[in-house]
């Protein structure tokens, strides 16, 4: 059954302080953002705010780049043509970003520092939590990426505030809600390192897809099994991979590329097996590179699979920054049905049906 969600269309927030949940952990090389794909598509949901006259407060969180402060990111905003400006509020006293918020007109757009440099907000403290919801009268959250963390802002504040999900939360549910009825035949494509992150989407999915195939460093585990000489390749501890290993609807990779003992690729085999795969299938889902796409050419495999599932006319789902990133610098996103800003979200997601952001803005109080 589809998920219902109370949505921003739903209230009125002219004058009402919206604190907004948004994932703008972006990567940094030398100092620079590398890749603004989740930034952009959280930009409706911040115009639509500021015009309809909010009081736009974004909370994010930020993993890398310059010490750990999203001030680069409101920098980058602020040259991007949009609807808005936003002032960026450095301090981290809730008390002290109160007085600075107090300030705002109708329209306006702040951006709080850094949410993790609080350690209470993974904590998901409850006492931070009532504190932080007092710095606004509604809370959206558009940050459907990290909602499968039990963290302050993801779940603890929602317990105060009435809250609502904003235009990419409700665009990536029903993108990956489209996968629980699927056209046939349906393939799904795994691939990336760690194969207890997406044991749940096999087991959720083998009753559902008609095909899955299984590539990357995620594959190493079950080449293992079957036989394969892997060399020095990275495992997975623990993983019970046998009952996988005879069923009819998994594939694995014939044959590898390998490097100073070490598999980097999928080979020529391997590579043939999926383009045959893709050739026949209506609905594609595919989360994790084939290869170790940061290592010289062994981004082969994972970019013939790219333009082959760009060219096929299947409905298309892909997920997963590291794919995400490889399609962006090929320069066909807009070649696919739906691409999420999700990784690990997206696999709880299609594991479980819900994530614990979801289930906080159902519970919310409204009225």
């Amino acid at each position: 059954m589809p998920i219902s969600l109370p949505s921003i269309r739903d209230v009125k927030v002219k004058g009402k302080r919206v604190l907004l949940r948004v994932d703008f952990n972006v990567l940094f090389s030398d100092g620079k953002m590398e890749d603004v794909y989740r930034i952009k598509k959280t930009i409706p949901t911040i115009e639509y705010l500021s015009k309809q006259g909010a009081k736009v407060i974004i909370i994010s969180h930020l993993s890398s780049g310059k010490n750990g402060s999203l001030a680069s990111v409101a920098e980058y905003l602020n040259i991007g043509n949009y609807y808005f400006l936003v002032k960026f509020i450095k301090a981290l006293d809730l008390n002290l970003i109160a007085e600075r918020l107090k300030g705002m007109k109708d329209g306006d757009v702040a951006m709080l520092e850094n949410i993790r440099l609080h350690k209470e907000e993974e904590e998901n403290d409850d006492n931070f939590a009532k504190k932080l919801s007092e710095l606004g009268d509604i809370f959206v959250n558009d940050a459907f990426s990290v909602s499968h963390r039990q963290h302050t802002s993801i779940v603890g504040i929602l317990k105060y505030l009435p809250s609502y999900a904003g235009f990419l939360f409700e665009e990536e549910v029903k993108g990956f809600e489209s996968a629980f009825s699927p056209e046939r035949p349906f393939l799904i494509l795994l691939g990336g390192v760690k194969v207890e992150t997406k044991l749940g989407v096999i087991d959720r999915f083998l009753s559902i897809a008609d095909k899955i195939f299984i590539g990357g460093a995620l594959a190493n585990n079950f080449l293992k099994a079957k036989g394969m000489d892997i060399g020095n390749s990275i495992l997975s501890e623990n993983i019970p991979v046998e009952k996988y290993l005879n069923n009819e609807k998994i594939f694995f990779p014939a044959d590898v590329r390998m490097k100073d003992g070490k598999i980097y690729d999928i080979g020529e085999k391997a590579v043939k097996k999926v383009l045959s795969l893709i050739k026949e299938a209506k609905f594609i889902l595919w989360s994790g590179p084939m290869g170790n796409i940061e290592e010289g050419d062994f981004d082969k495999g994972t970019k013939i699979v790219a333009r082959a599932i760009a060219n096929s006319k299947a409905k298309t789902i892909i997920g997963g920054g590291d794919t995400v990133a490889v399609l962006n610098e090929m320069g066909i996103l807009d070649k696919f049905t739906f691409v999420s800003t999700a990784g690990g979200a997206m696999l709880e997601f299609l594991a479980s049906g819900t994530l614990p952001g979801i289930e906080a803005i159902i519970k919310s109080k409204r009225n």
